[in-house]
């Protein structure tokens, strides 16, 4: 979108050009001709834009994006049609577009194509808008993520931490039994001793 509003605005540096009386009629058909080009551009831009074999730009694309971890979490984008005929700024063919072939008509064409980027710059900002709120969704679920992962490490460490507790505690518990079974022995022997 950032090089179709580009395009306009050189649409309407032309207008404007061809608006001003020091033009020749030779000058003004050159400038209807890269208008033209110009306005190809545009439909070729909005038939080529794809992703994921979906066309973005020629009004045919509504998107849902699932963004949340529950039912009916769901984002819907619409993108509005970009081409020239769709902005009414198509190339002057049979009568009929963009003409910046005299003053007059270069003076009407100038509102027209002011018309269109103001088109493009609300697709853009609304494009903008739902990237911000992806952006937010994103940092959020993130944030998300992160929390469920440190309850996890804290639910094994209170696991880690009372097996570490019954370990050391049959750990003493077994010493223990030794200790008394080893003093246990030395004490018959002790008797033998003092019968010898």
């Amino acid at each position: 979108m950032n090089e179709s509003h580009s395009i306009l605005q050189r649409m309407r540096e032309l207008a404007v050009q061809s608006a001003n009386d020091t033009n020749t009629d030779t000058d003004r058909a050159e400038m209807q001709k890269e208008v033209d080009q110009l306005a190809g551009a545009l439909t070729d831009i909005s038939q080529d834009t794809e992703f994921n074999t979906k066309n973005l730009l020629d009004g045919s694309f509504e998107g849902t994006f699932h963004v949340g971890a529950n039912e009916g979490q769901n984002l819907t984008l619409e993108i509005g049609d970009m081409s020239a005929e769709a902005l009414e700024v198509q190339g002057e063919t049979e009568g009929t577009g963009i003409d910046v072939s005299t003053e007059e008509a270069a003076d009407a064409a100038i509102t027209t194509i002011q018309e269109a980027i103001d088109s493009v710059s609300g697709e853009r900002s609304k494009l903008g808008a739902v990237q911000n709120r992806l952006d937010h969704t994103i940092n959020n679920l993130g944030t998300s993520a992160e929390n469920l992962t440190a309850a996890e490490s804290r639910i094994r460490d209170v696991d880690m931490a009372k097996e570490m507790m019954n370990f050391t505690k049959n750990n003493i518990l077994s010493q223990a039994a030794q200790s008394m079974l080893a003093q246990a022995n030395q004490q018959p022997q002790g008797v033998l001793q003092l019968l010898r």
